[in-house]
């Protein structure tokens, strides 16, 4: 009897592999999704009414809640930021596309660091608590200093500059290495130091959580993490004449679980709750 020979066998193998998940993957998980989709009441209708019957928006897509000159809105919990567009526009969908090196600001463009740091501090002062992170200065951006050595790497230092700290701002350190260390001049060229960030004495744990200082990778998800959520109870509930311990049952009531209790983390949908915030407490006055 003759033997298929072992390369003609591996190919068939595949080849079968290639067909199994090709009838899988191409024809009859889209088929299976597609009749599930026509199922009466699985439309998943995403539009959020207000209490008078107004369109608020969708529930699928974040939204800010900020004043015509982008300030937060007291009385309304505050979305995640937003790199789609000015925020949350469809049309523009997308990330900053800047990761854990970006940490020096350029003349057109500041660093993630530096968005993270002001980002967190403007969360701290409008929540009334610790913004402070590791690697941010005092008035928010990133502690990063830029050290010269004669040796280029290595050596002694020469001059130390805070890279993220532009002039005339004060350096969050005095000196470094016996070195005093100066501010940015702007338009200056850095290139050539070595980049040193400087961790600082912030708690490991910031009470601002990571999704209040960063951007998904969309641009549009509309949920916050309960902590987050819980962090701007109290500033919600003053604003509203409300108990906090009320806002935050409405909280718990818009917060949503894991997929299929495995997958991702549970979140809290911004839009629905700031809509049933409106019904529960409305504001005094409005």
């Amino acid at each position: 009897m003759t033997r298929i020979p072992h390369w003609l066998a591996q190919h068939l193998a595949a080849l079968r592999v290639v067909l199994v998940l090709t009838l899988l993957t191409g024809l009859a998980y889209p088929l299976a999704m597609t009749a599930f989709a026509q199922v009466p009441g699985l439309e998943g209708r995403s539009e959020v009414t207000t209490a008078d019957g107004r369109d608020a928006g969708s529930s699928l897509i974040g939204q800010s809640f900020t004043d015509a000159k982008g300030k937060p809105l007291k009385r309304y919990f505050q979305s995640r930021p937003s790199n789609a567009g000015t925020g949350y526009d469809a049309t523009a969908s997308g990330a900053g596309n800047q990761g854990p090196e970006s940490v020096v600001d350029t003349a057109d463009r500041p660093s993630l660091l530096t968005l993270v740091c002001g980002r967190s501090k403007a969360v701290g002062e409008l929540e009334g608590v610790d913004g402070s992170r590791p690697f941010c200065t005092p008035d928010g951006v990133g502690a990063v200093l830029g050290v010269f050595r004669d040796g280029g790497t290595s050596g002694r230092v020469t001059r130390v500059v805070s890279l993220d700290q532009a002039c005339p701002a004060r350096p969050f350190l005095r000196s470094y290495e016996g070195v005093e260390v100066t501010c940015a001049e702007s338009g200056a060229d850095y290139s050539r130091a070595v980049t040193v960030p400087v961790r600082g004495d912030a708690p490991a744990d910031p009470v601002v959580p990571a999704d209040a200082v960063t951007a998904s990778g969309s641009g549009l998800d509309p949920h916050i993490s309960p902590a987050y959520a819980k962090l701007q109870a109290p500033r919600v509930a003053r604003e509203r004449g409300a108990s906090v311990a009320g806002v935050r049952r409405l909280i718990a009531t818009y917060t949503s679980g894991r997929t299929l209790g495995v997958l991702g983390e549970p979140g809290v949908d911004v839009l629905e709750l700031n809509v049933a915030l409106d019904r529960t407490y409305p504001q005094q006055g409005a």
